[in-house]
């Protein structure tokens, strides 16, 4: 069907349904953004699954967050012995969880399930020089969409993404600043918790760092202010999109890494679902930008992939009344 036409099939089906008109609320519209994504009046939500991407930064030697770095590798062992916040939220969903090694500075044991993409062991402390060059920026957005290739060819068709990496909320402000064009302050929150002196320390850094370079490109900001992980993201992003799948954005570092594919390819968003408002601070105007209303708003700043997980259920809700409940003419109920 044409856009236009599947959209109006979508409208009719959902007003039909045996409720008063719009007492569905934020479902309906839920239903109707997939039923547009996959250009389906029954869509399905096959085999979700979360893509972790982790990896180092040199600018945590800044200490730009309250956590040493050897927190980033601790926690993606944490992920895959299912002791973290997103291992238990997939596992109630049954939402499949890989972590993947973007660029930790840290040798996983052989045996461990965590999916080896080392890019290098963390980017470079920006304040010194660029965090990437431009070839290993393109190697984390290609390993990034072989990830999700892999993924659709098996049959998944919803996919979420998410992130661990100590000092990930430094770049990613950085990132917003540029793109976005706002200022320093308003992009830089607590993160792992910086408050205060350390926060307004934090947010120099970032406005020194900001002032050093001036990269003219998507591909070159990214490179120049990213991370391996966000690299990877956006890469994910980007094929997701080509893929024609559900893509479900978390929270402040998910969002900034989906503001950056849209610098490769505006059209990204039109297939993104957005799971939740993150507590940290700069995620607001970011769902503004993109003129997003989230599923959840709970006050959640854990990143990892966390708020996909616990709003799928309710996506999964929108889906099963589009696909399954009654029409008043099914069920010779009375439409006025």
């Amino acid at each position: 069907m044409t856009t236009q036409n599947i959209q109006q099939a979508l409208r009719h089906k959902i007003d039909n349904k045996t409720k008063p008109h719009g007492a569905l609320g934020e479902l309906e519209a839920l239903a109707f953004k997939v039923g547009c994504i996959q250009n389906s009046l029954s869509p399905q939500l096959r085999q979700p699954t979360m893509l972790v991407f982790a990896a180092d930064h040199g600018l945590a030697d800044e200490k730009i967050s309250p956590y040493p770095k050897d927190v980033t590798w601790q926690m993606a062992m944490n992920f895959v012995a299912g002791g973290a916040a997103i291992s238990v939220f997939c596992r109630q969903n049954g939402i499949a969880l890989k972590v993947i090694d973007a660029g930790v500075d840290y040798d996983f044991p052989v045996d461990s399930p965590i999916v080896p993409s080392k890019i290098a062991r963390g980017s470079r402390n920006m304040r010194k020089e660029p965090a990437m060059t431009t070839g290993e920026c393109e190697k984390a957005l290609a390993a990034g969409r072989a990830f999700v290739r892999a993924e659709a060819e098996a049959g998944c068709n919803t996919i979420g993404f998410g992130e661990m990496g100590i000092g990930n909320t430094s770049p990613s402000s950085l990132l917003m600043h540029r793109f976005l064009g706002l200022p320093i302050e308003t992009c830089t929150g607590a993160g792992a918790g910086m408050r205060g002196e350390q926060l307004s320390y934090k947010q120099q850094v970032l406005k020194e760092i900001s002032e050093k370079y001036d990269p003219q490109t998507p591909l070159e900001t990214l490179a120049t202010f990213g991370g391996l992980e966000i690299a990877m993201m956006v890469g994910a992003y980007l094929e997701a999109r080509e893929q024609g799948m559900v893509i479900l954005a978390d929270g402040f570092i998910s969002t900034v890494s989906l503001l950056t594919a849209c610098q490769f390819n505006p059209k990204v968003s039109e297939n993104v679902v957005f799971c939740h408002q993150s507590d940290e601070q700069g995620h607001s105007l970011l769902l503004q930008h993109f003129g997003a209303r989230p599923i959840l708003q709970l006050g959640m700043r854990v990143g990892e992939g966390t708020g996909v997980a616990v709003a799928l259920p309710v996506l999964q809700s929108a889906v099963k009344f589009l696909n399954e409940m009654a029409s008043f003419e099914d069920a010779g109920v009375s439409n006025k």
